[in-house]
């Protein structure tokens, strides 16, 4: 039966064997490459993103409020003669 030493061990192996392999390289070469054309694309980071989004919303709840006033003063306004 295994317990965890033996696995740990095994583990431990299996990384080591990893390090050492082509593989280890492939991964560090795919990863710079795809960090090296994200890097070219004109993205924003999570940061910038939910800060939009809040101003967005802050914009929003000010323009309804404004809406909602100038509809309370239209309301408000006599009617002028002949006007449709």
């Amino acid at each position: 039966m295994l317990n965890a030493e033996t696995l740990d061990e095994i583990a431990r192996k299996i990384g080591k064997a990893i390090e050492a392999s082509p593989a280890k390289d492939l991964e560090k070469n795919v990863r710079a490459m795809l960090q090296s054309n994200l890097a070219r694309l004109d993205l924003v980071t999570r940061d910038e993103f939910a800060l939009q989004t809040h101003l967005l919303l802050r914009t929003r709840e000010k323009l309804e409020a404004m809406e909602a006033r100038v509809a309370e003063l239209e309301a408000r306004r006599p009617k002028a003669r002949g006007a449709d």
